[in-house]
């Protein structure tokens, strides 16, 4: 189930005075995208939004209507960021293991950066390969 971008200009955030995540940059990540954990898909989409926050890599973040929402479990973890807000993190589960805390999430993110409520961003590790496919 892909989605489509919704929007297509990029929108630029500067928030001055933070030291180096001073500014974040969310702009629709080209062509389609895909989350692999354990060998199995979690999503594919072409509705991705790339975040980029100061000299941090970028990080994609994907639908959560493009996920198969049944191979993540929430967490108890919380985290705050000055920039974004609230976030909450959720585990993957595969067939050999758990990855804990691997997804995040910014259900009610601050109005500078609302284009991302409503989409995850997954952790890259060994068991987690994000591509352009």
């Amino acid at each position: 189930m892909l989605q489509r971008r919704p929007y297509e200009r990029p929108i630029s955030v500067k928030l001055g005075g933070y030291g180096m995540s001073d500014h974040i940059t969310i702009t629709p990540a080209q062509g389609t995208w895909v989350v692999r954990a354990g060998g199995a898909v979690l999503g594919e989409t072409t509705g991705a939004l790339e975040l980029r926050e100061g000299d941090y890599a970028p990080v994609i973040y994907f639908p959560r209507g493009d996920i198969a929402m049944a191979f993540l479990d929430g967490s108890d973890k919380a985290s705050h960021c000055p920039y974004k807000g609230d976030a909450s993190y959720y585990s993957v589960v595969t067939k050999s293991r758990t990855l804990e805390d691997a997804v995040w999430s910014y259900e009610d993110p601050k109005g500078d950066v609302a284009a991302i409520k409503g989409y995850l961003a997954f952790t890259p590790m060994e068991e987690i390969a994000i591509e352009r496919i």
